[in-house]
């Protein structure tokens, strides 16, 4: 039976009645779902999605990191519920409800995820939230839970002949606290190796790499390494904005479609890529949001951007992510300059994440002592966020299927993620998913903060434009 790895624990102990760590997803639906055919379709999936089978398992005394075990009798009439909104169904009903379901806490005595089929909106749509914690899955696991319910035809496919095989039982409580004791007694060593490790890369942590002197430190650790000549990271102080600092515990939801040909005629007129496109779109938002409520900073914003460890080959249990930080040229205000700015740094942010992947989020949580990691990360988060964020918005780019899919027969039309905002990264995450010639973008903010989440998904729309404008200028 699998452990939690350090970084997945780390999910579970940030967590306070503010901090939430629930990854998701709101799937709007042709048509209306029936709540026992998706049970029907998730009895026969469950053996394919471990995720969804699991609950945790503690340790005595919180010796050591909880275990996986796999639940005997997994209450599907829990697990998926289903709600209905009142006329007219509208859009923003449907995000207001489910900014509600994101703000809850998941039942830590159970598996860690939920399902509402949400009916009554408008023009014969349904709306599908799934809910998972993140100490479960991470970006790619999700899209593999998410992908459990979807099918490329209406009519499903038959399970595959041969199940996987039942998970094994977690060891016994005496075990789990000799194997507990025999982690805490390593972790002195852990910790110096990591301090070794984490050297080269100090100017990729955020706070840190804001310590005077610490890019020429790993500069010279990398060349002393033979590293190679890895680009350098700028150094970026984030500008305090009415979205950073601690979050309350109520949340805002908004989304929006944009058409994904449109993204890619400005990249290809521009000579970018998508992700440069998307990321500058963001930053027109951003700007014009600031700027309407009087708080444009005259140096770029700090977003912090998900990067997945399984791309650059490394395949191991539990969470694989890694957070650069990146300079968002909202400062600028002609929108093509922009669009350069924001190019150069993710740019040179690929270039070294290619040659040296960020892993130093995982190392930093395997070298602490997992009785001491909840209280550590959660007064960690509460003064960071209070006195020195480091990161003023998420913003997170992720491609999907260029293809139509399917949930028990029903067409998903759009699907917008659903993601996390913390003390530390501020009141505002901005998360596109590409699915068949759109990006659904979904916006999530603390309410307090940013109490209209739609007036962000607008200036999305209002900053692509712009870009669009721009690019007609070109000689042709």
């Amino acid at each position: 039976m699998p452990q939690l790895s350090a970084l997945d624990a780390q999910f579970l102990h940030f967590e306070t009645a503010t901090n939430v760590a629930n990854i998701a997803g709101l799937a709007i639906l042709d048509g209306d779902l029936n709540r026992a055919d998706l049970q029907d379709l998730l009895e026969r999936r469950l053996p394919y999605v471990p995720a969804l089978r699991r609950k945790l398992a503690q340790v005595p005394f919180g010796l050591d990191h909880p275990y996986w075990v796999e639940e005997d009798d997994l209450d599907l009439d829990y697990h998926v519920r289903e709600i209905g909104l009142a006329p007219p169904g509208d859009d923003r009903q449907l995000a207001e409800q489910v900014s509600r379901l994101h703000a809850r806490r998941l039942d830590r005595g159970r598996p860690l995820w939920e399902i509402y089929l949400i009916h009554g909106l408008s023009a014969g749509r349904m709306g599908l939230y799934t809910k998972i914690h993140h100490a479960a899955v991470d970006g790619i696991g999700g899209a593999d839970v998410l992908a459990a319910l979807l099918d490329t035809s209406p009519e499903p496919p038959p399970p595959p002949a041969v199940a996987p095989e039942p998970d094994e039982p977690p060891p016994g409580r005496a075990e789990m606290v000799a194997r507990g004791l025999a982690r805490l007694a390593l972790n002195p060593a852990q910790a110096v190796r990591f301090a070794a490790r984490a050297v080269p890369h100090l100017d990729e942590i955020p706070v840190v790499s804001r310590v005077p002197g610490s890019h020429l430190v790993s500069g010279l650790a990398r060349k002393l390494a033979g590293a190679g000549q890895a680009p350098e990271l700028p150094t970026l102080p984030a500008p305090r904005t009415p979205f950073s600092g601690p979050v309350s515990q109520h949340r805002r939801f908004a989304f929006v479609s944009l058409p994904l040909e449109e993204i890619k005629q400005v990249r290809k007129a521009f000579g970018v890529t998508v992700n440069d496109v998307v990321m500058t779109v963001c930053a027109g938002a951003l700007r014009r949001w600031l700027a309407a409520h009087g708080s444009l900073p005259n140096r770029p914003l700090v977003a912090g951007v998900p990067f997945s460890l399984r791309e650059a080959g490394i395949e191991e249990r539990g969470n694989q992510v890694a957070i650069m930080t990146a300079p968002l040229a909202v400062h600028v205000a002609d929108p093509v300059a922009r669009l350069h700015e924001v190019r150069q740094a993710m740019h040179r942010i690929k270039d070294r994440f290619s040659l040296a992947p960020a892993r130093w989020l995982r190392e930093f949580s395997e070298s602490m002592p997992a009785a001491l990691m909840g209280l550590a990360s959660r007064s960690a988060f509460g003064l960071v966020g209070e006195t020195i964020p480091p990161i003023n918005v998420i913003v997170s780019n992720v491609p999907g299927p260029q293809f139509p899919l399917y949930v028990c027969g029903g067409r998903l039309l759009t699907h917008y993620p659903v993601s996390v905002i913390t003390d530390v990264s501020g009141g505002v995450n901005i998360t596109a998913f590409s699915y068949d010639g759109s990006l659904d973008i979904g916006v999530v903010t603390d309410r307090r903060m940013v109490p209209d989440a739609w007036e962000l998904t607008r200036h999305l729309r209002d900053a692509l434009e712009e870009l669009r404008n721009a690019e007609s200028t070109l000689p042709q």
